[in-house]
């Protein structure tokens, strides 16, 4: 046994790489090794020859072993060590040079509205995107049988069977963050809530998720008058035009009465939008004076209290201000896409700067 030991542990600590490695343990501890060989030859010795050379076999072998993985840990260590000589780095130099990140055309448009309304006075709310059924449709006057209130037009959030608990939704718009806000704040009010709404169709000029803008104004003696300066000065800022003209058509929507629609006078010629200029009319928005009933589900007194709403996709006039086609594009996440109408991140909107390149 002695002589086994000096020769395996001589030739282990000699051994090259770990294929030298593994051959010195198939010949020594693998199946038919000579150690294995000769524990083998146990079975042919008495009880007190095995009582002997048992005990000396086991470790014989368990030296062999650890001087084997000791090998292997070390061959192991001085291959990394020259592999790292190699492949060696100096992290102080320079890096790749990298393309700087561009904004969104959408969160640049929201940072604009967002500047341009704060110069009027209004400031920025937020709400949650599930809505209850009452926020986002009850407290709007919009009532049970109307059209938007369908499965096929509205996302519904998945109820257990048997739960009576009122529905939640995927908000619809924004106009539940004017109520939450009304609730908070009371009256006088000016805010505007900017974000995403949700709602089932999809084509060239629809997406299920899509991005709003609500205004809303409540004071004791705000007027449409008020209602027609203020969006004639944002459409005039936002299209950095020194002059519009906008139409209202008396239309219907459940939470403002009276209601109008917003149309602004273009031109298309030459396939180019040009606003304040032409014959030409271009739908961009909804507005009214606050129903009653929505100054009532925000615990305002509508016999003390009268204000304007108003609500633009970010998504449309970003494409009109910016010459988007197809509003799909905006959620494709094509980084070449992002390249071409991405803006700079240190392209900051404001109105004395300017709000665009």
């Amino acid at each position: 046994m002695d002589d086994l030991r000096d020769k395996y542990l001589t030739a282990i600590a000699a051994a090259a790489d770990e294929a030298a490695l593994e051959d010195l343990r198939v010949q020594a501890v693998g199946k038919k090794g000579e150690v294995s060989l000769q524990m083998r030859e146990l079975g042919k010795m008495t009880a007190e020859e095995r009582q002997v050379a048992g005990p000396k076999l086991n470790a014989l072998k368990d030296e062999i072993n650890s001087a084997l993985a000791a090998k292997k840990q070390a061959l192991g260590d001085a291959a990394l060590d020259e592999r790292l000589k190699t492949e060696w780095l100096d992290v102080t130099l320079p890096g790749h040079r990298r393309r700087p990140g561009t904004i969104h055309p959408i969160s640049q448009v929201t940072e604009e509205v967002a500047a341009i309304f704060a110069d009027m006075g209004f400031s920025v709310a937020e709400g949650p995107q599930v809505e209850s059924d009452w926020y986002n449709f009850d407290a709007l006057n919009i009532p049970g049988h109307h059209p938007a209130r369908a499965e096929m037009d509205t996302f519904y959030m998945h109820r257990a069977e048997g739960d009576e608990r009122p529905p939640h939704v995927l908000r619809t718009h924004t106009s539940p963050v004017q109520i939450r806000s009304m609730q908070d704040h009371g009256a006088p009010i000016r805010i505007i809530a900017p974000g995403r709404v949700y709602r089932a169709d999809y084509d060239q000029t629809h997406t299920p998720m899509f991005h709003q803008v609500e205004g809303l104004a409540i004071d004791k003696d705000i007027s449409m008058a008020n209602l027609k300066w203020c969006l004639e000065e944002f459409v005039k800022a936002f299209f950095e035009v020194d002059d519009v003209e906008l139409r209202f058509r008396a239309s219907h929507f459940p939470f403002t009465e009276p209601s109008a629609e917003v149309d602004i006078r273009c031109s298309w010629e030459g396939g180019t939008l040009k606003i304040g200029e032409g014959d030409d009319w271009l739908e961009i928005l909804g507005s009214g004076m606050v129903h009653p009933h929505v100054l009532r589900s925000g615990n305002i007194d509508p016999d003390q209290w009268q204000g304007f709403a108003f609500g633009v996709g970010i998504d449309r006039i970003a494409m009109l201000k910016y010459g988007i086609p197809d509003l799909r594009a905006f959620f494709d996440s094509d980084l070449r896409w992002l390249r071409h109408y991405g803006f700079a991140n240190l392209d900051v909107p404001t109105l004395h700067g300017g709000l665009s390149r």
